[in-house]
């Protein structure tokens, strides 16, 4: 759902950037932000600190940054994504845009990035990365990111080719209607979340600079893997759980009828004595697939509440955003003007 009275007069970009000890990139990665954009009336740049024990804080300071706002512990890349949105919000923000502190992304292609939605063609905007041509991806990361934004285009029901990819804008509307549930990360979550609630979500092509340090999600192949295959799983269940239970339920419940099938053929045939336990693990696997069926149904009566519950939020989001009541919530221990 785009909502173009949100991008009316008086348009606010903010750029927001988390942070987790980025002491030695933040100040290049800020130096290369825009301090004014065509068709934007004002840019606003935003830190997150998530719980940094260096200079980040200070770094931010020096380079003259609008908003800090700190976590007093590390709580991961989803909660501080959220923090900044949220703060982002009560800013005034029209627009805000999502980048990473270690000047992987080019900050030359925000206004490219932006565009869609200051056009009224887009609630979302993911940046995508030319993926062959990163030279620090080795080929199975290249294949993992491929593999895992195709199976992201299937769940959420949108055409984003780099779903990992953090470079993205988000209109004032989209961003209140998120939320993220995940504390590994949040860019395969929020796609799909923004699929399921049919906002419209395109992407541009952009570019990115020499890497100037390791991932911090990607530690290993194996736990890149493990998260990823554990997010998408829960993200599945949470917004498809009738579709997730009911087809699980129905697959133990024809393999269960088959054992069934098995033990009778046996049965006709004279030899069911020997064959009572395919009789029990049938009614077993039937039985439990039947629960599945019912957990699903549950479930999904449950997903209903929670879009009420949801769409509750976001209305008094924009009361209160509006009217500023919510201006001093945010949960921080640092807020101040650069």
């Amino acid at each position: 759902m785009i909502i173009t009275g949100d991008l009316a007069s008086d348009m606010k970009l903010i750029i927001q950037i988390p942070c987790f000890n980025e002491e030695k990139t933040l100040g290049l990665a800020l130096s290369k932000l825009p301090r004014s954009i065509e068709g934007v009336d004002s840019v606003e740049w935003l830190v997150i600190d998530d719980g940094s024990t260096d200079g980040t804080v200070e770094v931010a300071r020096s380079q003259g940054v609008d908003h800090i706002v700190s976590h007093p512990t590390n709580q991961g890349l989803a909660k501080a994504f959220m923090t900044g949105l949220s703060k982002s919000l009560h800013a005034g923000a029209n627009i805000i845009v999502n980048t990473d502190a270690d000047n992987q992304y080019c900050a030359d292609d925000i206004p490219k990035l932006i565009r869609p939605i200051l056009e009224g063609k887009a609630d979302m905007v993911v940046g995508a990365r030319p993926i062959d041509d990163i030279e620090h991806f080795s080929v199975l990361k290249k294949f993992l990111q491929k593999l895992g934004s195709w199976v992201i285009r299937k769940i959420s029901n949108t055409n984003i080719p780099d779903a990992p990819s953090g470079f993205r804008a988000i209109s004032r509307d989209a961003a209140m209607r998120l939320n993220v549930f995940s504390r590994y990360t949040y860019t395969l979550e929020t796609i799909i979340q923004a699929g399921q609630k049919n906002m419209a979500v395109t992407y541009v092509q952009i570019r990115t600079n020499p890497d100037l340090r390791p991932s911090r999600l990607v530690k290993s192949v194996p736990q890149y893997i493990s998260s990823s295959i554990s997010t998408m799983g829960r993200i599945f269940v949470t917004y498809r759980p009738l579709f997730f239970f009911f087809s699980f339920g129905l697959f133990v419940t024809l393999i269960g009828a088959l054992v069934g099938v098995r033990f009778l053929i046996y049965y006709l045939s004279g030899d069911g004595g020997g064959h009572i336990q395919s009789l029990i693990l049938a009614a077993l696997l039937v039985g439990m697939g039947f629960q599945l069926i019912v957990l699903g149904i549950v479930a999904d009566l449950i997903a209903v509440n929670r879009k009420l519950l949801e769409k509750i939020d976001w209305h008094t989001q924009r009361i209160e955003i509006r009217s500023g009541s919510r201006g001093q919530t945010i949960p921080s221990s640092n807020d101040e003007a650069g």
